[in-house]
């Protein structure tokens, strides 16, 4: 098991063409912990920002009556990618990873698998 720490250095390490990494609770939209991002790449303001994301995507959800969970979230840009998978059980269920991609130097299949291999070990 890992804790945000590591969780979010593996992120970084572990996925080619990763800018940014947060996990999020969207309860609050404040960050529990942020790795890399920089000037142009806020991660706290990203943060807050994705936070309204899921709270309409969850809202629309339950307007249509779907029964069904969000696993991820992508946003694609013209030079990157914004991965948001939301977190389940353990006590994470209003917990969400961020994951900011260079767009020319990443896998996003396999960006989606080891954010799911990271969510797995990570323990709060």
């Amino acid at each position: 098991m890992a804790n945000v720490e590591v969780s979010l250095k593996e992120i970084m390490t572990s996925i080619e063409g990763a800018l940014g990494a947060a996990l999020v609770d969207y309860t609050s939209g404040m960050a529990l912990g942020t790795l890399g991002g920089g000037k142009d790449l806020d991660l706290m303001v990203a943060a807050a920002g994705n936070t309204d994301v899921i709270r309409a995507k969850v809202r629309t959800m339950q307007m249509l009556g779907l029964q069904d969970e969000i696993e991820d979230l992508l946003i694609t840009l013209g030079s990157q990618y914004h991965l948001i998978r939301l977190l389940g059980g353990n006590g994470m269920n209003s917990l969400f990873l961020y994951l900011v991609l260079d767009k020319g130097n990443s896998n996003l299949a396999m960006a989606r698998h080891q954010l799911k291999r990271v969510e797995a070990a990570l323990e709060l």
